[in-house]
């Protein structure tokens, strides 16, 4: 697997996305990459082509049992408070099969620094070769303060927060925003609803008086 180094957000991402399919974050869900079938899913939706797969090989059970450790790992990583564990654990990660950085011509002709995987790299350890170069990218080029918690108060979500106004919030905004929008929304009409059940009661309590 050919890996461009300087495309953090590739990496970064797929560490992202994979650390929020656990069950610790979809408590009422449960475990997402349930079997070898939903981690072919998780692959074909970032459009990850690994080396170990070639020839129409899919995932087997090994392999499925492999990358939720890698997740774990990667969850670690991203909770982690000093700058220096990151480097120190996100390296350990491009170490376990990745060559490199070298310079190759990209598809355009252009002279780009690349990291590559070793032959009969597995699954897992290819994955974390991609994840452990996108975190040093994020890290060195947008800061430490991008690796985040969700900030919804019921999901345990992280996040690298790739985006150019680093301004992110949520680990998966289409959700976990949406979902604290519906909690506020709920929130302020049962909060009308009181007011308007206190204010009913008090003017019953005056006309009694009268």
């Amino acid at each position: 697997m050919k890996i461009p180094f300087s495309n953090y957000k590739l990496g970064a991402g797929v560490a992202t996305d994979l650390v929020n399919t656990s069950p610790l974050v979809w408590r009422t869900v449960g475990e997402i990459l349930i079997d070898p079938a939903a981690l072919t899913h998780f692959l074909t939706e970032h459009d990850i082509h690994l080396d170990a797969l070639a020839d129409g090989r899919l995932p087997d059970d090994t392999d499925l049992e492999d990358v939720r450790a890698l997740r774990g790992e990667i969850r670690a990583i991203l909770e982690a408070d000093a700058e220096e564990h990151v480097v120190e654990a996100a390296s350990a990660l491009v170490g376990r099969g990745g060559i490199g950085p070298s310079l190759y011509r990209d598809t355009e002709d252009r002279w780009q620094w690349y990291v590559m995987t070793s032959p009969d790299t597995s699954v897992a350890d290819e994955l974390a070769v991609l994840m452990g170069t996108g975190l040093l990218g994020a890290l060195r080029t947008l800061s430490h303060d991008r690796f985040r918690h969700c900030a919804s108060p019921v999901c345990e979500g992280m996040f690298v927060d790739t985006s150019k106004a680093g301004r992110r919030r949520y680990c998966m905004p289409e959700l976990c925003g949406n979902r604290l929008n519906v909690a506020s929304h709920r929130a302020r009409r049962l909060e009308s609803t009181r007011r308007r059940t206190d204010s009913r009661v008090e003017g019953d309590t005056d006309t009694d008086d009268r």
